[in-house]
């Protein structure tokens, strides 16, 4: 009977200290290990938070840095059309120096647009070449400035590049002028049509 009692009693401690033990491992648990855990979850919560802010960022990133680049491209572009003319369109020079000789009233006009005058004078380019034409007419000296001005401000721009001014014969007061004028015209591609005849021809007294 003592041996059973003395059983019981190492049992009983036995139990009180497992019980002690568990209770300590709960309270550890309860004061350490669980708070981290939630703050691991929170904390893994708002890293993906940060990653999709991060990824809309960068899509939003770079869908503004394409528009910036159509922006840039489309002002280029319009940019271009201030100085360059289609193929398509270049005939159409002569009817536009024919309109301003119109606008400034200069007389004895005429205008001869040569395209065979020779390859670019543009070094290592395939896409643009330059359009020479030939102008001469009978104008004051206010008038000839006026009419250098406005090709000049013609879009594109038609550069002067020689002119040769002289009294006029019949008139003191104004002058014969003749400009060599130039223009960067697109050159046709292989893919497009046949070339349009070279040299034409637009005349007429004013």
């Amino acid at each position: 009977m003592a041996f059973i009692k003395i059983y019981k009693k190492y049992l009983t401690r036995a139990a009180i200290v497992w019980a002690a033990c568990l209770v300590l491992l709960l309270l550890v648990y309860m004061t350490a290990l669980r708070p981290q855990k939630s703050n691991k979850k929170r904390l893994e919560k708002k890293i993906a938070e940060k990653k999709q802010i991060y990824k809309s960022a960068q899509r939003a990133a770079q869908e503004e840095t394409k528009i910036q680049l159509n922006e840039q491209i489309e002002r280029l572009r319009n940019r271009l059309q201030d100085f360059v003319i289609d193929f398509e369109d270049s005939a159409n020079l002569t009817f536009d120096i024919s309109q301003i000789a119109n606008e400034k009233k200069v007389t004895s006009f005429s205008v001869q647009n040569k395209d065979d005058r020779g390859v670019s004078v543009i070094p290592d380019c395939n896409y643009i070449r330059e359009n020479h034409i030939d102008i001469s007419f009978t104008a004051r000296f206010n008038q000839f400035a006026t009419f250098v001005n406005a090709l000049e401000r013609h879009r594109p721009v038609l550069f002067v590049n020689e002119f040769i001014i002289t009294r006029s014969n019949n008139d003191e007061s104004a002058y014969q002028v003749s400009l060599d004028v130039a223009a960067f015209v697109r050159k046709q591609q292989d893919s497009e049509t046949a070339d349009k005849p070279a040299t034409q021809v637009y005349s007429a007294e004013i």
